[in-house]
C-alpha cells in the first residue's frame, strides 16, 4: 500500500494523474457561481410584477456573482402581484431618470399583467430598454415581460416566446413567436411563464457571461 501511494504521489508531480473527481466537481461549482462577477444586472419594474418571476431569476443571478439594481419609475418599494393581490414590497434601488443604460451589463424584464403595462406607458422606460438593445447588451424577458419591447421597436426580425396572451402582438410587431420554454436569439432570452424559470435562469447567465452581442445591436 504504502508503495502505492508512494507511486501515485510520483505521478501527480509529474502530472501524468488528474486529481480527484472531488476536486474537479468544486471547480466546475465555483465557476458556474462566480460567472458574473464584475457583471451589473438593471432589473427594471414597477408595481404588479410577478413575483417568482422577479425574486427567482435575481436570485439566480446574484448567487452567479452579478449586482442587481432594481430600477423603477417610482421612489420606495414596488410591489408584486400574487394572484389574489399586491405582496411585500422590494426596495428600488435607483429611480429611472437617474438610470443609464451604459452603467449597466445587461437587462431583466419581469412579468406579470400589471407591470409591464405600467411600464410601456413610461416613454424614459422603453427609452431605457431600447438603449440596451442599441449597445447589443443581454436582455432576459418573461412571461408578459416582452411586451415593452414592442413599444422599443426591438422585435422586428427577433426570435422569442412569451406568455401566450401577447403571442399576437409580438407577431404583428414583427417578431418571429414560439412555443418553447426558452429562446434564444443574439443575446435576447425569452421564456413564457413561471414553470420555465430554472431553464431561463440558465439561459440568461450564459448570454449575460457572454457579453456584448454585436449582431443583435438595434
Amino acid at each position: 500500500m504504502l508503495r502505492r501511494v508512494a507511486a501515485l504521489g510520483e505521478l501527480l508531480m509529474r502530472g501524468e494523474v488528474p486529481r480527484q473527481t472531488t476536486t474537479h466537481t468544486t471547480m466546475n461549482t465555483s465557476q458556474s457561481t462566480s460567472s458574473l462577477i464584475g457583471k451589473t444586472v438593471a432589473v427594471l419594474c414597477t408595481d404588479g410584477f410577478e413575483e417568482n418571476e422577479l425574486l427567482k431569476p435575481r436570485a439566480a443571478l446574484d448567487a452567479a456573482g452579478a449586482k442587481t439594481i432594481l430600477v423603477s419609475p417610482r421612489e420606495g418599494t414596488v410591489k408584486g402581484w400574487t394572484g389574489e393581490g399586491f405582496g411585500r414590497g422590494v426596495p428600488v434601488d435607483l429611480v429611472l431618470d437617474s438610470a443609464r443604460a451604459e452603467d449597466f451589463d445587461a437587462l431583466l424584464l419581469p412579468g406579470g399583467v400589471i407591470n409591464p403595462d405600467r411600464l410601456r406607458l413610461e416613454p424614459a422606460a422603453v427609452d431605457f430598454v431600447r438603449a440596451f438593445f442599441t449597445a447589443g447588451k443581454p436582455v432576459a424577458a418573461i412571461c408578459h415581460g416582452p411586451q415593452i419591447l414592442i413599444d422599443a421597436d426591438v422585435v422586428t426580425a427577433r426570435r422569442l416566446t412569451s406568455y401566450p396572451s401577447i403571442r399576437r402582438d409580438l407577431i404583428n410587431a414583427g417578431a418571429t413567436w414560439t412555443d418553447e420554454e426558452v429562446v434564444v436569439d443574439q443575446g435576447l432570452v425569452t421564456s413564457r411563464s413561471p414553470s420555465d424559470i430554472p431553464a431561463f435562469n440558465r439561459k440568461m447567465i450564459e448570454e449575460i457571461a457572454e457579453g456584448v452581442h454585436a449582431g443583435a445591436r438595434r
